[in-house]
C-alpha cells in the first residue's frame, strides 16, 4: 500500500473527530449537523481534483465487474487500457470499499446495544403501515413514469423500470441481480447505476439538511415512548463529542470487541448462502445479534455505544460522499436522468402525502423512504441525523424486507410493463 493510500485512510478515519470537535466548539456548525458536514467535505474531496479519476473505461469496467481483482486491473494497465493514475484510483476504490463495509457493519450492532426492545411494540403498527405505503409509492411512481417517458427514446424502458423497482425497494444487489434476470444491456445498466448515484446524493443531502424540519411541518412528530429516547440537540452535542472521553474508552473497547464478534458470525453465515443473498444475510444476522446483545445488561448499559456507532457512520458518510465523482458521469441521457429523479423524489412526495392521510409521523416516513431508496446501510445515517435511535431497527427491518422482495417485484413489474 502506497503512502498516499495510507494518508487517505488516516484522513477518512480521523476527519470525523475534527468535525465533531468543531461541532462541539461552534453551535452554528452543530445545528448544521456532523453528518451533513461529512457529506459536504466528502463531495468536495471527490470533485476538486485532489484524488485521481478512474476514467470512463475503468469506471464502467468496475460497474459491470465489481469483484475485479488487483491482478485483473494490472492486466488492463499492461494492455494499455488504463494508465497509472487509473490504477491508483482503483486502489482508492478498494480502500473505500473496505472502509464502507467495516464502518457500517460495526456501526449497526454498536448503535443497537443501547436499544430497549420492550418499547418497539408501540411502533409496530405504524411501521408496517409505512412499509406498505413506501412500497406502493415506489411502484406507483415508477409505473407512472414509464408511461410519461415511454416516447422519450430510453432504450428498453421496461427493463429500466424493473431495475428501478428493484433498487428502490431493495438496493444495489437487487439492481445487479435484475440486470441478469432481465438481460439488461451493459451501457443501459451503467447509466442507470450512475444516475442513481447522482440523484441519491441530492436525495440524501435534502433529507440530511432541511428534510426533517420540512416534513415536521406537515406530518405528526415521532411519538416518544415512555421515557426520553430522542437525543435533544444539547445532549447530542455533548454525547457525540463526549464518547472520545478517556473514561468511556475502556467500556467502548469491550463493546467494540462484541461488535467485531457479531460481525464475524454474520460474515461466517453469509458464506453459506448464494452471493446475491450475502448482504441480506450479513445485515439480518448482525441486526438480530445486536438486538439480542442489547438484552444483556452489561452490554446494554455501556455508555456512548450509540455515539461510537455514530462516529463510524461519519466515516461511512465521508467515504460515500467522496465517491460521487462527476468526472465519471459522461454520456448524459436527460430522459433517463429525469425518469430516475422522478422515481426518487416522486415516490418521496407520494409517500409523504399518504403518510399525512394515514397519520404516519415524519421520522418513520423518512426512515422508511431511506430504507427503500438507499437500502439498510443508510438507515443509521438518517437515524443519527434525526437524533432518534428508536427508529433504526424499524428502518433496517424495512430495508431487509425490501432486499428480499426487490428481485421478485422488479421482475414482475418489468414483464407487465413489457406488454404495453
Amino acid at each position: 500500500m502506497t503512502i498516499g493510500i495510507i494518508l487517505l485512510a488516516i484522513f477518512y478515519i480521523l476527519m470525523p473527530a475534527i468535525i465533531l470537535y468543531f461541532c462541539f466548539k461552534y453551535p452554528t456548525l452543530n445545528k448544521l449537523g456532523p453528518v451533513i458536514i461529512a457529506y459536504i467535505i466528502g463531495i468536495l474531496l471527490g470533485n476538486t481534483g485532489l484524488l485521481p479519476s478512474m476514467g470512463t473505461f475503468l469506471n464502467e469496467f468496475l460497474v459491470t465487474n465489481p469483484k475485479a481483482s488487483p491482478e485483473e486491473i494490472k492486466e488492463l494497465l499492461d494492455n494499455g487500457q488504463i494508465v497509472e493514475e487509473n490504477l491508483l484510483a482503483f486502489q482508492i476504490y478498494k480502500l473505500r470499499d473496505v472502509l464502507m463495509s467495516v464502518s457500517i457493519l460495526l456501526a449497526i450492532p454498536l448503535m443497537l446495544f443501547s436499544s430497549n426492545i420492550k418499547q418497539w411494540k408501540e411502533m409496530a403498527g405504524k411501521t408496517f403501515s409505512s412499509l406498505l405505503i413506501g412500497l406502493f409509492s415506489v411502484v406507483f411512481v415508477i409505473v407512472i413514469g414509464f408511461f410519461i417517458f415511454r416516447e422519450s427514446g430510453i432504450k428498453d424502458l421496461w427493463k429500466v423500470s424493473g431495475l428501478l423497482i428493484g433498487v428502490y425497494t431493495g438496493g444495489t444487489p437487487n439492481l445487479a441481480s435484475l440486470k441478469m434476470m432481465l438481460d439488461v444491456d451493459a451501457n443501459t445498466y451503467i447509466l442507470t447505476h450512475t444516475y442513481d448515484l447522482i440523484v441519491g446524493v441530492f436525495y440524501l443531502s435534502f433529507l440530511l439538511s432541511v428534510g426533517h424540519r420540512f416534513f415536521n411541518k406537515y406530518l405528526t412528530k415521532f411519538p416518544l415512548p415512555t421515557g426520553q429516547f430522542e437525543l435533544q440537540e444539547n445532549e447530542e452535542k455533548e454525547n457525540f463529542w463526549g464518547f472520545l472521553n478517556k473514561k468511556t474508552l475502556f467500556q467502548l473497547g469491550k463493546a467494540l470487541l462484541v461488535a467485531i464478534g457479531i460481525l464475524s458470525i454474520g460474515g461466517g453465515l453469509s458464506l453459506m448462502v448464494p452471493e446475491n443473498l450475502l448482504m441480506v444475510v450479513v445485515i439480518l444476522s448482525i441486526t438480530t445479534l445486536g438486538i439480542l446483545a442489547s438484552l444483556i445488561p452489561a452490554i446494554n448499559r455501556v455508555e456512548k455505544s450509540f455515539d461510537a456507532g455514530m462516529y463510524l457512520i461519519l466515516i461511512f458518510s465521508l467515504v460515500v460522499a467522496s465517491m460521487a465523482d462527476i468526472r465519471n458521469f459522461e454520456g448524459l441521457t436527460p430522459a433517463l436522468l429525469g425518469y430516475i429523479s422522478l422515481a426518487v423524489f416522486g415516490s418521496l412526495t407520494v409517500h409523504v402525502l399518504l403518510s399525512k392521510i394515514f397519520k404516519i409521523d415524519a421520522d418513520t416516513t423518512m426512515i422508511t423512504s431511506v430504507a427503500f431508496i438507499c437500502s439498510p446501510p443508510f438507515v443509521p445515517v438518517i437515524a443519527g441525523a434525526l437524533r432518534n435511535r428508536q427508529i433504526m431497527v424499524s428502518g433496517i427491518t424495512i430495508g431487509i424486507i425490501g432486499y428480499a422482495i426487490g428481485n421478485y417485484l422488479g421482475f414482475l413489474v418489468a414483464n407487465i410493463l413489457k406488454m404495453f
